[in-house]
């Protein structure tokens, strides 16, 4: 069996920010996405950690020498996203579009599209994940040798849908 093709993460993800969506499980391209903040090329390789966790319930029955398992409560913790940041540079007015969106406190839609080049505009049907939140507050990331000045906004989840499709 020969292997099967895959598609490369590099240049393929999109990332938009919206101040409001209607239906997080059908976002309207018509009025939810109608004018987002795309910050695609403002993340940091890497720099978006989104990870939903599922607890499990114990299914355990006297009548039974296994225990089963049911899905329980979902949740997600640690996610952030990590931007470059041109606060206070020569490029601050012109190029700071993450950092002046990302506002700590701010309740904000993030919509991710992956498999499609970032510069591809969103289109109806194209399946997106949706996730609400909450922006904390930023942190600069430590300065190093070769690199450039980013900052890392904890992101407070409210709500998420993964792998919907963009509405009409």
């Amino acid at each position: 069996m020969s292997n099967i093709p895959s598609t490369p993460a590099d240049g393929n993800i999109k990332t938009v920010i919206v101040s409001t969506i209607e239906d997080i499980d059908a976002p309207s391209l018509a009025t939810d996405l109608a004018s987002p903040d795309d910050i695609s090329c403002y993340i940091t390789a890497g720099g978006f950690v989104f990870s939903p966790e599922q607890q499990a319930i114990s299914d355990d029955r006297e009548c039974d020498t296994f225990t089963a398992e049911q899905p329980g409560r979902s949740s997600v913790s640690g996610a952030a996203v990590t931007v470059i940041d041109n606060t206070g540079t020569t490029l601050s007015d012109t190029d700071n579009l993450a950092v002046d969106t990302l506002v700590a406190g701010t309740t904000l839609f993030i919509v991710r599209r992956y498999g499609v080049a970032h510069d591809t505009n969103l289109a109806s049907a194209d399946v997106v994940d949706v996730i609400k939140v909450i922006v904390g507050k930023k942190q600069r990331v430590a300065p190093e040798a070769n690199s450039v000045l980013r900052s890392t906004f904890p992101l407070f989840v409210q709500d998420f849908a993964q792998d919907v499709a963009v509405a009409a």
